[in-house]
């Protein structure tokens, strides 16, 4: 697929973060596209900025659906359908995602499941709702979206990254098994797996809003630093809540990649039919020290190797 022009491309937490930078630059091409997320206002907003840059006549749709449930991505798919008068799409990104559910063992289980449903889920249920449109198409590439944890299952020393690092490995080796799945039944379709370093979006603020309404949960914030060797005691409680809040602002506005640069890099790697795409220098650093040395992927070493051979500041 060298070019977006004319096509339709579907992308699932279209938002903010990448999602949002994705439907921007895919609308300027004069792609038609149709998003999904769970926050309709974040939605109006991409909308807005799509249409802005897009040529006369470019459609872009929005859809609150929760990418986690089955019958919502299913009942997204037939509206797709049905508001773009279509029985075929030619792209399929599925990037939704959200953090959460970092220990299996002292954190709670409905975050834990829901950090996985989505992350993971939503990529199964974007390919199953999406793929007879895709079959309609005379060419078609899927995009789903893991990350370096979903080959280094990590975010640094004393921080469990259970939920998320599940699903992101799952992604990519279902994105890796759908080479061969779709080379032998349906060859007109390419896939790609996307593996981000740290980039700049909101999905630490937006994260704690799906999971929790936005509230931060003061005890658990000091058990987890605590596991750290990190104790808050001369800090008031609403003082923790501005530290957490600064820190997913920080997430965002202090990365090494912005999610626009990103969604370049994305959309670069599918016209260059790249079935797997770094984005990012610490992807590419990580991805290569990994390879090298796994048996070594989870030593003290070699996060400070990780800290001084990049801009990771997660």
């Amino acid at each position: 697929m060298k070019d977006f022009a004319g096509k339709i491309a579907v992308i699932t937490g279209g938002g903010t973060g990448m999602g949002r930078e994705l439907a921007i630059q895919l609308a300027a091409e004069g792609c038609t596209v149709a998003m999904c997320d769970v926050i309709a206002e974040n939605m109006a907003e991409t909308r807005k900025r799509a249409e802005a840059v897009a040529p006369q006549g470019t459609k872009v749709v929005t859809h609150v659906a929760d990418v986690s449930m089955e019958d919502q991505v299913f009942g997204w798919a037939e509206a797709v359908r049905r508001d773009l008068d279509t029985d075929k799409i030619h792209l399929l990104i599925n990037n939704a995602g959200i953090g959460g559910g970092g220990s299996i063992v002292n954190q709670d289980r409905v975050q834990w499941e829901k950090t996985f449903n989505v992350c993971w889920g939503g990529v199964y249920h974007g390919v199953r709702a999406f793929l007879p449109l895709l079959m309609n198409a005379s060419e078609g590439h899927i995009v789903n979206t893991s990350s370096v944890n979903g080959f280094w299952a990590s975010i640094g020393p004393g921080r469990p990254h259970t939920a998320y690092s599940a699903a992101k490995f799952a992604v990519k080796g279902f994105t890796e098994a759908l080479i061969t799945d779709l080379a032998m039944n349906a060859p007109h379709i390419k896939c790609s797996v996307v593996m981000p370093g740290h980039i700049g979006t909101d999905i630490v603020s937006n994260s704690r809003r799906i999971l929790s309404g936005d509230n931060v949960d003061v005890a658990a914030v000091r058990k987890a630093l605590a596991a750290q060797g990190i104790k808050l005691p001369a800090m008031s409680d609403d003082q923790v809540v501005a530290m957490v809040k600064a820190q997913g602002e920080g997430f965002r506005d202090n990365a090494p990649t912005s999610a626009a640069q990103a969604a370049t890099i994305i959309l670069d790697g599918v016209r260059a039919d790249r079935w797997r795409i770094l984005v990012g220098k610490d992807a590419e650093f990580l991805d290569s020290q990994v390879r090298a040395a796994p048996e070594k992927a989870y030593t003290p070493e070699f996060y400070e190797a990780l800290i001084k051979g990049t801009d990771w500041r997660i």
